[in-house]
């Protein structure tokens, strides 16, 4: 029997290249220790990123799993930081130490918007799958889903001063909804395009809202419930006969809406953009207003007081008199108006032109009247501004800007050293050459848009294959351009450096349908053939489907293409690509490869045997171009996610039949969690549902709480059936199966509970409560029963009989056989509960004494 061949496995080892991700915002953060304004989050792929923007340093990564980062938001104290990830997840993140101790799950898809309240008790979520939901920080579960929103949610706003949140979305409608009802009481259908963002101003009674149009509408609210006094009845609207029907209806509409709030157009502020708005946020008093569009402008405001403006309008009544008065020349003429505008109230302050089109702003206002903006900018940088809001005619300031830690357009060309330590990249404008050990860059280089690259033997120069069709040497040692030589009239896609180092020959392909061979010296051309009808990235080999590049194996001599076919007499077609593959290389030194795609992800295969052997995932966008490592330990590649990732060969070893086996159950698990939702028994859909989310997790989680009670079922008729035969024949039972065993599969179902209540947060364990058959809660409740006599973990069995109880109500009530356990439940719960709060209140008052005394003695 001859042996198998073994192959080793390529994990993710870092990502680099990268400063922020353009799905994300950006947020000013605060570290302990560290000033306002100088540390901002912004999300890196599936990563958080914590930059010094004074340094220009990574202080601090947030690392995630798999999803990409989509939205963030500091907590009100600043000590926690809520993630919202493409698969609809968060986590929350504590800034002291990096960890992620609270996740939630429950939206179907990418989350849109996370607001935290004035409190930080509680969080509300907004998703591309229309729902928002709110959920518990303290107890860490969903506690309801609200629903009525027919497209992506853009904004949420909190009303501190009322129990109100404030919804929009890309339906064009704002909502309003009272979260003590769980009900939406007011819909605003104001605006005819979608709304992308809103702020609240003057102490919550005006709402500003943004469109897909120059036009920011402002909304005053007036709260019904503050004119009336407590006790009061409501005044009886009186009605003739002379009232129509229409007015009659109209009043009935707006009945339910004005017990809580009125709102009422106030006017519309325009901006010098004419297309949406992307950002529209405030300082934390709201005395600032900044938004910007889809172009490289941000527009700030400045929002005045009512002092400031009352004085404002004494100015202009003042002017307006001074004018009447020289125009009549009498005194006796009528008294001049003047009307407050919104313009009065809402003031430009300043425009701030940044390098680059802005993807996403954050403001903070510290002392001084100064202002700090940070600009997330789409060519992947960072920007950083100030603004002095007490001076009449303000600029913005530009502070610091991060660009030294990638690129400004993708990397379509990588590269590595001879010694396997240096990394080199290159893009539109600028070449890098990193440190693979320290992900450090050692050199930046300007250069034109480079489609190749290699090292020079020596790792001394480097040589680029330009858009142009220009060969370009740089010295690394000074960071200089050496040589420009125009090497081909199209575009330069390939370039190869002969195996033979004593000739030191490089060959070039270029988009003119040439191939030339050169020297180092790049003096004269030695060969130039004609290879092709058409240009060398569209034809090769007679294919008709597009074809990027192409590798040559060691031996035999034979070649694969891009496009998934094995260049050798037409031997075989590796077809299971589903997109254009951009880029192929092999491992050296074997007959394995590596393909990259517009599908995201990277592929390795047997050149021999023609297969697959396994799939390289964690890159957001298409990946343009990859590099093997000399020894074939290191993998770097490039995507259209402006990311750089690095990926290790580690020393464990790949069996091909599991790897196909997990793909099959990874496929079926996924199909299985998008199953119809579980259903409440005697509940109807509304606008608030459970916030909880079916998964393959809950799923599996419930059949292991039933495993656990059908193993107490068949252990407690074992134990029966042992008791019945000794009482048959004579016999005492045996004291340790009676005492210990009853114990013991407590505890086996309890433990069960606790890992799965350590694993999920319980909102997700509601779902396996809610997925287990109504056959199983019995046995839950005779358990339940134990636990809380013994003192389990009483307060995680209150919560799953509460949810039981609460699910399935008219089952339970219904059981004669279950009255007797639902009395002793309730009294032993009350009874627990009453005992172990008497003894938390006696443990903190000795612990605040033993503290007391400890003070004093110090002293």
């Amino acid at each position: 029997m001859g042996l198998t061949k073994q192959y080793l496995r390529y994990v993710s080892s870092a990502v680099f290249g990268v400063i922020g991700s353009q799905k994300a915002n950006i947020a000013f953060v605060t570290l302990r220790g560290g000033e306002k304004g100088r540390y901002v989050a912004v999300g890196a792929c599936e990563h958080v990123f914590i930059w010094d923007v004074r340094k220009a340093e990574k202080v601090l990564i947030l690392e995630g799993k798999k999803h990409e980062v989509t939205y963030l938001c500091p907590s009100p104290d600043g000590v926690h930081i809520a993630v919202g990830y493409e698969d609809g997840g968060v986590r929350i993140f504590n800034l002291l130490n990096g960890e992620s101790n609270i996740s939630f799950s429950g939206h179907k898809s990418a989350v849109s918007v996370i607001r935290y309240d004035a409190l930080g008790a509680r969080l509300v979520t907004g998703s591309r799958d229309t729902d928002v939901i709110v959920w518990d920080i303290i107890n860490e579960c969903g506690l309801y889903r609200l629903k009525g929103h027919k497209d992506a949610i853009t904004q949420i706003l909190f009303l501190e001063s009322k129990n109100l949140l404030i919804t929009s979305s890309k339906d064009s409608f704002v909502k309003w909804w009272d979260l003590d009802t769980q009900h939406c009481f007011k819909t605003m259908v104001g605006h005819r395009t979608e709304v992308w963002g809103m702020v609240m101003l003057n102490q919550e009674r005006r709402l500003l809202t943004g469109s897909a149009d120059s036009e920011l509408r402002a909304w005053d609210i007036q709260y019904i419930e503050e004119g009336k006094e407590v006790g009061e009845p409501q005044e009886k609207k009186v009605r003739t006969l002379l009232e129509n029907e229409e007015e009659d209806e109209e009043g009935l509409d707006e009945e339910p809406e004005e017990r809580i709030l009125s709102c009422k157009k106030a006017g519309s502020v325009l901006r010098e953009a004419r297309d949406r708005v992307v950002s529209l946020v405030t300082d934390a008093k709201a005395k600032v207003l900044a938004c910007h569009g889809l172009d490289a402008t941000l527009e700030v405001f400045t929002v005045l007081s009512e002092e400031e403006v009352q004085k404002k309008m004494d100015r202009k009544l003042k002017k307006a008199k001074k004018k009447a008065k020289l125009q009549e020349g009498e005194e006796h003429g009528p008294e001049p108006v003047v009307e407050r505008k919104l313009s009065d109230e809402i003031q430009k302050l300043a425009n701030i032109k940044a390098s680059s089109k802005i993807r996403s702003m954050d403001c903070l206002a510290v002392p001084n009247g100064e202002m700090k903006l940070a600009l997330l900018l789409q060519n992947n940088t960072v920007e950083t501004y100030t603004l002095n809001t007490t001076e009449k005619n303000p600029t913005g300031t530009k502070t610091s800007r991060l660009t030294l830690s990638g690129h400004r357009t993708d990397v379509r060309t990588l590269a590595f050293s001879s010694d396997n330590i240096a990394i080199l990249s290159a893009s539109g404008e600028t070449v890098k050459v990193w440190n693979r050990s320290t992900l450090q860059v050692i050199r930046t280089m300007g250069c034109e848009y480079a489609l190749c690259s290699l090292f020079v033997p020596g790792d001394r120069q480097i040589i680029l294959g330009t858009k142009s069709g220009k060969i370009q040497l740089f010295d690394l040692a000074s960071g200089s351009l050496l040589e420009t030589t125009d090497a081909h009239a199209g575009a330069l896609w390939s370039m190869c450096l002969s195996p033979d180092q004593d000739s030191a020959l490089i060959g070039t392909g270029s988009a003119d349908r040439n191939v030339k061979i050169w020297g180092l010296d790049f003096g004269d051309c030695h060969r130039s053939m004609f290879a092709h009808d058409d240009s060398i990235v569209i034809s090769l080999f007679g294919q008709v489907p597009p074809t990027y590049g192409v590798d040559i194996p060691p031996a035999p001599v034979s070649c694969i293409s891009p496009d998934g076919h094995y260049l050798s007499s037409t031997v075989l077609s590796l077809l299971s690509f589903r997109s254009s593959v951009m880029f192929l290389q092999f491992v050296p030194k074997t007959h394995l490869f590596f393909t990259a795609g517009k599908d995201r992800k990277i592929k390795q295969w047997d050149a021999d045997k023609f297969e697959h052997i396994q799939t390289l995932e964690g890159h957001h966008r298409e990946v343009w171009c990859l590099a093997i490592s000399p020894n074939g330990d290191h993998i770097v590649s490039s995507s259209h996610d402006k990311s750089l990732r690095l990926w290790e060969r580690t020393r464990d070893p790949i069996i091909l039949e599991e790897e196909k086996e997990m793909e099959r159950e990874a496929e079926f698990e996924e199909s299985l969690a998008k199953g119809d939702e579980p259903v409440v028994p005697g509940e109807t859909k509304g606008e608030a549902e459970p916030a909880g989310k079916k998964t393959i997790e809950t799923v599996k989680a419930a059949e292991r709480i039933m495993e656990a009670v059908e193993l107490y079922r068949e252990e407690s008729e074992k134990l029966e059936e042992h008791s019945a035969a000794c009482k048959a024949a004579g016999k005492e039972p045996k004291a340790f199966k009676l005492i210990y065993f009853p114990s013991v599969m407590y505890r086996y179902v309890l433990w069960i509970s606790l890992t799965l209540s350590s694993v999920f947060l319980f909102s997700e364990l509601e779902v396996s409560l809610l997925v287990l058959p109504f056959p199983y809660v019995p046995d839950l409740l005779k358990l339940f029963n134990g636990y809380v006599q013994q003192g389990l973990e009483v307060e995680l069995v209150c919560r799953c009989l509460f949810f039981l109880l609460r699910v399935h109500f008219g089952q339970i009530t219904s059981n004669q056989m279950l009255l007797s356990v639902i009395d002793e439940l309730r009294t032993n719960t009350i009874s627990k509960v009453r005992e172990i709060r008497v003894n938390r209140f006696e443990e903190k008052k000795r612990k605040r004494k033993k503290r007391e005394r400890a003070v004093l003695t110090i002293t």
